[in-house]
């Protein structure tokens, strides 16, 4: 059985929740590879609405679902979004759920130091959630960093707590903070220890049995390839790999696990923060955009900033994340526009790019080249079938997927889960 890797192939925010879900129905293991409780999903069951900030959404239809060790955890807030999910009626349990043993987590310091920075930052802010991820990285990759398996040994700590309060207590002082409390941090771990240790395990050994067994594994990724690391609007970005890729290193499979790789793809393009944004509309079609799509964050509630559909970035995020094909969401948001523009390439100082170059100075400055097609008044919201489409948005979507060089293997006309266009099956690779 193939397995399928989800990703966001704008800056997130595309609607994936709504698709992992209808995914997750199918799949016998959802895993989140990556990024922290900065991510948001949706999901609109019936008449009912769950919203996820750290668990994989396969937990909702009580799918195995799994935290990789690619994820930073927040153990207070996983406490938090379990209460509130058994509270609407979702049962989790160690048969449906576990988290890698290996996650970093994130400590209260590390939300402390993120919201420092940022206030300090002024006009140089990179609009982060201050829910600590970036901080939690840094210790990670510093070799510093309290995992789930410290909780086990909280009383053989002192090593590993000497060498982070060495770093965090030194940039606190900067911000004339003082030290950190060593000893309410170890008496906030050893509160939380219990809970968290309940669901631990070598996640890689779970997951090689379930593939060995033939089972589906779906691969759930955070946030969206332009806040990339390494590959998005740098420093503008998140602080974990959001590529396809990740799902190895994130979940301790090998790279032949990614399987169908399906970059979720908003019909028009968002942006959640600071950063470069080509197309951003800032005048009533970009203020209509965001009405009709109610485009505010689902953890943050922040307003996202709207534009045109700019199919470089989605044709430069499926290159580098080996996107088999996308899955095109909020059609329905350009319902009665009398014309539609989409970027087809950009122009810097004289030169036309169909690349978004590195540098975030010249991403600030490119102009977007558009493509002006014919819109449509009918309504594409709820539609099952090419049938139930208008001829333009049928169109618009072969253009799209022409421009960005990866084929449609899906398309979402409402936030129901029923409500989706199948054109290929990822699962049936």
């Amino acid at each position: 059985m193939a397995n399928v890797t989800v990703i966001g192939a704008q800056w997130g925010d595309e609607g994936k929740g709504k698709i992992v879900d209808w995914l997750a129905e199918r799949a016998d293991a959802v895993v989140r590879f990556q990024g922290g409780h900065n991510a948001g999903h949706t999901l609109v069951v019936g008449d009912n609405v769950y919203k996820l900030s750290l668990l994989p959404s396969g937990i909702v239809t009580g799918t195995l679902s799994i935290i990789g060790n690619g994820v930073v955890l927040d153990p207070w807030a996983l406490r938090d979004e379990m209460t509130k999910l058994r509270g609407q009626g979702v049962s989790i349990t160690t048969e449906n759920f576990a988290l890698a043993d290996n996650c970093a987590l994130i400590l209260p310091i590390h939300r402390d130091l993120d919201g420092l920075r940022e206030t300090a930052a002024g006009s140089g802010k990179i609009g982060t959630t201050g829910r600590g991820i970036g901080p939690a990285y840094e210790d990670k990759v510093g070799r510093r960093a309290i995992r789930v398996c410290d909780l086990a040994h909280l009383d053989a700590l002192d090593t590993q707590l000497d060498r982070l309060c060495a770093h965090h207590d030194a940039l606190r002082a900067g911000f004339g903070e003082p030290p950190v409390d060593r000893a309410r941090l170890i008496a906030e771990l050893k509160e939380i220890a219990p809970f968290v240790l309940e669901y631990a395990e070598p996640v890689w050994r779970r997951l090689n049995k379930v593939r060995k067994a033939g089972a589906r594994i779906l691969f759930e990724g955070a946030q969206g390839v332009l806040l990339d690391v390494d590959h998005g609007t740098y420093p503008f970005v998140t602080s974990s790999n959001t590529v396809s890729g990740t799902a190895a290193a994130g979940s301790g499979l090998g790279p032949s696990a990614a399987g169908f790789v399906l970059g979720i793809v908003k019909a028009y393009t968002t942006r959640v923060g600071s950063g470069p944004f080509p197309t951003e509309l800032e005048d009533e079609t970009g203020q209509r955009l965001g009405e009709r799509g109610h485009e505010f964050g689902t953890v943050t509630g922040r307003k996202r900033r709207c534009g045109w559909f700019d199919a470089v970035i989605v044709r430069q995020s499926c290159a580098v994340s080996g996107v088999t094909g996308i899955a095109l969401t909020k059609l329905d948001v350009l319902d009665g526009f009398d014309t539609i523009k989409i970027c087809t390439g950009y122009r810097l100082n004289g030169k036309v790019y169909d690349y978004l170059p590195a540098h975030a100075a010249e991403q600030a400055a490119v102009e977007p080249i558009y493509e002006e097609m014919p819109g449509w008044q009918e309504t594409t919201a709820g539609a099952r079938s090419w049938a139930d489409l208008p001829a333009q948005a049928i169109k618009y979507i072969t253009r799209v997927q022409e421009l960005i060089e990866t084929p449609v293997a899906l398309v979402s006309t409402s936030p129901q889960r029923e409500d989706t266009i199948l054109v290929r099956d990822p699962f049936a690779d």
